[in-house]
């Protein structure tokens, strides 16, 4: 288990300050493990290609992608993972993979929106390749377009094609694109649990990335969990490498450069962005047909949903209660599951997409519940509160997500924060409808009474079963809040008290709540002997 000494480097720590986040380096080392947990095992054994970062002989930074077989990726232990596949010669990275080298990669599910992140040393086997994994950690599901893969030969080797800067086709590739792979760098101390390359995902609407110029571009970078990797890596080392892909001929367009942060986006940037990466190309290699996959955007459509009722829980927190528009019945969910909305907000351009966890319970046919906290600067959330009124309507793709209740009788218990108690009020429904007498624990911390959402729904829902436990903690209670009635506690949820609750070796904890409190119960509760695949966890930020 990674002792929790500080996981970052001085860019990273730079960016952090810079941005606010200061805090970050006191808790993240609870995120960042030196080894791959068996959920993390299983799904990387589970995808049909790895996209990996590095740096070719003459120090240029690259990202690939590596395709393979049905379980062309192994995970014998929880420190490797074992590829069986052959790297194309064209690959800008072909000879450092061959000759073994340091890789930063992210897995990514682009159909379910899964995604993990790890770092490692690579060495070349006789079958493939081999990694020995230094750092790993998950990855929230924002900015990713849904796709089902499906495979497909490839195509005759035809030449990469290589230049300095973009040709106009492949300008036009970038201009119609929605995703594309970042890799960055820092070869500091090799010691340093930062050491190495990084590979992470970035997305958006068609054209996000802007090119200005032949051998410019312009890629926004949008909130996100405040680790800074990428911008970190860049402040100390300016090497970049990304790579597009076209997801209808499984062709690659890899570009690297070096990049330059500008910390206050134009006004002719996209609006959601909070710094901008900008990229001074200095090589460019397109592979066509590079990997036999094939992707195809899933065409479901939104459906248009009526606010029928707006219930404020809080004073930051409002519940907005959807039907369709249509009357038919809405899409059945499983409790702890999101829903992907889309909203016009005027004077933006095109829709504001968001997602947003489910409050209410799974079986209900006539429509979603959505309990939305107002973020100060959130774009989407500041428009429901103070625009969206009963009549008006939203789009809304199926439910998803895969934080969800993962057993049928095991003890659960469900912790939260904040308005991360949405989830957990749609799993505690679920319980409760159960036939089985389960035991479950909805342990939830709140600032105080006026802070405290649902509280009714929940005391009348843990009433009804009792195998079902109820324990609030309130960080600074109001004079009006009574302990032993509002609350338990007072003081804030940690891993030592959960583990009075005397739930067993058997229990599963759900954890949701912003990323601080997530890290700090995850490593109390590994720490103290819970094995990890029994802490599931689901974070928010104010992204709004």
């Amino acid at each position: 288990m990674t002792d929790h000494v500080n996981p970052f480097h001085a860019g990273e720590l730079a960016a952090q300050d810079r941005a606010g986040a200061k805090d970050v380096a006191d808790w993240a080392g609870g995120f960042i493990r030196d080894y791959l947990p068996q959920q993390h095992r299983d799904f990387y054994s589970s995808l049909p290609f790895l996209v990996m970062a590095g740096a070719d002989h003459k120090g240029r930074m690259w990202v690939t992608l590596v395709d393979g077989d049905d379980g062309f990726i192994a995970a014998p232990d929880a420190q490797h993972l074992m590829l069986d596949t052959l790297i194309d010669s064209r690959d800008p990275l072909a000879k450092a993979l061959a000759q073994g080298t340091e890789i930063g990669a992210i897995g990514i599910e682009l159909g379910s929106r899964r995604r993990n992140r790890f770092s490692g040393k690579l060495h070349a086997t006789r079958s493939g390749l081999s990694v020995e994994v230094r750092q790993s950690f998950g990855n929230c599901p924002q900015y990713i377009s849904q796709r089902v893969w499906s495979r497909a030969p490839k195509d005759a080797m035809s030449p990469a094609v290589r230049r300095t800067a973009l040709d106009p086709s492949q300008i036009r590739w970038i201009e119609t694109a929605d995703t594309m792979f970042i890799g960055s760098g820092h070869e500091g101390n090799p010691d340093h649990p930062s050491y190495g390359f990084d590979a992470s995902h970035r997305g958006g609407p068609s054209g996000f990335v802007r090119v200005t110029a032949p051998d410019r571009l312009r890629i926004p970078d949008y909130a996100g969990n405040n680790f800074f990797n990428t911008i970190g890596n860049l402040l100390a080392d300016p090497r970049i490498g990304i790579v597009f892909v076209d997801f209808d001929t499984g062709s690659l367009l890899h570009i690297t450069g070096h990049a330059h942060i500008e910390w206050a986006p134009s006004a002719t940037d996209e609006p959601e962005a909070r710094r901008i990466i900008e990229i001074e190309i200095c090589a460019v290699v397109e592979r066509p047909g590079a990997i036999g996959l094939r992707w195809a955007k899933q065409e479901t459509l939104p459906r248009q949903f009526s606010v029928t009722r707006r219930v404020r829980e809080t004073n930051e927190i409002t519940s907005f209660y959807l039907a369709p528009s249509d009357g038919a019945h809405a899409a059945p969910f499983e409790a702890g599951q999101h829903l992907p909305i889309e909203v016009q907000i005027p004077g933006q351009t095109g829709t504001a997409k968001r997602t947003y966890s489910l409050s209410g319970p799974p079986d209900a046919k006539d429509g979603y519940r959505l309990s939305i906290k107002r973020e100060p600067h959130g774009l989407v959330s500041r428009f429901l509160h103070d625009d969206v009124q009963i009549g008006d309507t939203v789009q809304a793709s199926p439910p998803a997500g895969d934080f969800v209740i993962p057993c049928s009788t095991c003890p659960l218990v469900l912790v939260s924060t904040g308005v991360g108690l949405t989830p957990m009020v749609s799993m505690l429904h679920a319980v409760v409808r159960q036939s089985t007498e389960r035991p479950v624990w909805f342990v939830h911390g709140a600032r105080g009474g006026q802070d405290h959402a649902m509280s009714q729904e929940i005391a009348d829902l843990v009433g009804r079963r009792t195998h079902a436990r109820q324990i609030t903690f309130y960080s600074r209670p109001e004079p009006e809040d009574t302990l032993g009635e509002q609350f338990d506690v007072a003081g804030r949820i940690d891993a030592k008290t959960l583990l009075t609750l005397g739930a067993g070796s058997g229990a599963h904890y759900m954890l949701c709540g912003p990323a601080q409190f997530l890290a700090s119960i995850r490593s109390g509760l590994e720490e103290a002997g819970v094995q990890p695949d029994m802490i599931h966890f689901e974070t928010f930020g104010p992204t709004g």
